[in-house]
């Protein structure tokens, strides 16, 4: 299906840079470099966070496509500096280097394994692409690359909201401690998660999701969770029927099953849907003062592949970040003997980041779609054709 905002992404967790080039955007849409940047600083927040957190300060650098402000119509190419870099030059040089120099040799060797860790790309990518270094794999595999991800996400955002369509994401179960979903309004639970270190909605189940973290943590364990992907006043008919490939709930399942650790994914009320009688599930349609509208949302705002114009509401599970202080069984993928799993320095859990991570990743298949429907080649043309 041809993609109305095309994005590419290149870098590597310890590389100089990570960066993307956005395709598609209309002109004389206002880029907001603060909003982007506090978007970035969402990611890299929450309790349980690793060491990275306090060496990286995630800020983009725009390279071309803006001018005064503004979008052009030309591709917009941004750019996020790995500030430990500076600590990895030797052993993630572009360049060739003098393999006869000792220290070289052991700055290389440091930081280069063999011991594929379970849960991780490493094993699979290694054979796929003949890399005998497990560096390689790790490099482009890790969730670091989500960072600028985020940033294209945060761009789309701006388009959305020219259009009053907002999102927001809230954690909903840490570990074994869920939240329960007592009847809230999407403002309220946005207001609350905004302030909480595990963008929980509820401060006491915040405090118990910490204390899970903490106990993980003290036995060099990781924890996972679950998260809930909110946006409002979308347009009814974003997506379509006609064709597998144009559903908008398959395109946003890829886009948040794709991104690093999560396993599931659900739509509405998701797997309930399935011990539920149809009568429970599908959401009565009314209307009152010539006003159509539904007193349920268990189709979480899409039915037919189609937004339907009740609010988007998407769920993602995340598995425990496979990385742990305790090592599983592996096997060295050159000696062919049994050992343990390479340690690299990681997070306890990271659930909070990937819910921002999952926000931006449905806010551009959201941007596309909506392109799709009302495109143009400037913002203003975009406005006429949706009728603002």
């Amino acid at each position: 299906m041809t993609k109305n905002i095309r994005f590419l992404t290149s870098g590597e967790s310890h590389g100089k840079s990570l960066n993307a080039i956005i395709d598609g955007l209309p002109s004389g849409l206002c880029i907001d470099i603060d909003f982007i940047n506090t978007e970035l600083r969402k990611r890299q927040s929450g309790y349980g966070r690793g060491g990275r957190m306090k060496i990286e300060t995630d800020a983009i650098e725009i390279k071309s496509g803006v001018r005064f402000g503004k979008t052009t119509g030309a591709p917009v190419c941004i750019e996020i500096k790995n500030l430990d870099y500076e600590n990895w030059r030797i052993p993630m040089s572009i360049e060739e280097l003098n393999f006869s120099d000792k220290e070289i040799l052991r700055a290389i060797a440091e930081k280069s394994f063999t011991t594929a860790r379970p849960g991780h790309a490493d094993y699979a990518g290694a054979i796929k692409y003949n890399l005998e270094d497990l560096r390689d794999v790790l490099e482009r595999s890790s969730a670091r690359k989500t960072a600028v991800e985020v940033a294209v996400g945060a761009v789309t955002k701006l388009l959305l909201r020219e259009f009053g369509i907002v999102g927001f994401s809230h954690v909903t179960q840490i570990g074994n401690v869920s939240l329960d979903m007592r009847p809230q309004t999407y403002t309220l639970i946005k207001e609350k998660a905004e302030k909480s270190v595990l963008r929980c909605c509820d401060e006491f189940i915040t405090e118990k999701m910490k204390e899970e973290i903490d106990r993980a943590k003290e036995e060099g364990d990781t924890l996972g969770g679950k998260f809930e992907v909110i946006y409002s006043n979308l347009p009814v008919g974003l997506g379509s029927y006609v064709q597998w490939d144009r559903c908008i709930d398959g395109m946003l399942a890829q886009a948040i099953m794709s991104i690093p650790a999560v396993k599931s994914v659900e739509v509405g009320i998701g797997a309930d849907a399935a011990v539920l009688p149809g009568s429970k599930v599908h959401d009565g349609i009314k209307i009152k003062n010539g006003i159509i509208y539904r007193e349920t949302n268990n189709a979480g705002g899409i039915e037919g592949g189609m937004t339907n114009g009740e609010p988007l509401v998407l769920k993602g599970t995340m598995k425990p970040i496979p990385t742990l202080r305790k090592p599983l069984p592996t096997v060295d993928i050159h000696k062919k003997i049994q050992t343990e799993a390479h340690f690299e320095r990681s997070d306890t859990c990271a659930v909070p980041a990937c819910a921002i991570v999952a926000e931006s990743r449905v806010a551009i298949v959201l941007a596309d779609e909506f392109l799709h429907k009302y495109g143009g080649d400037s913002i203003e043309e975009v406005k006429r054709h949706y009728g603002k």
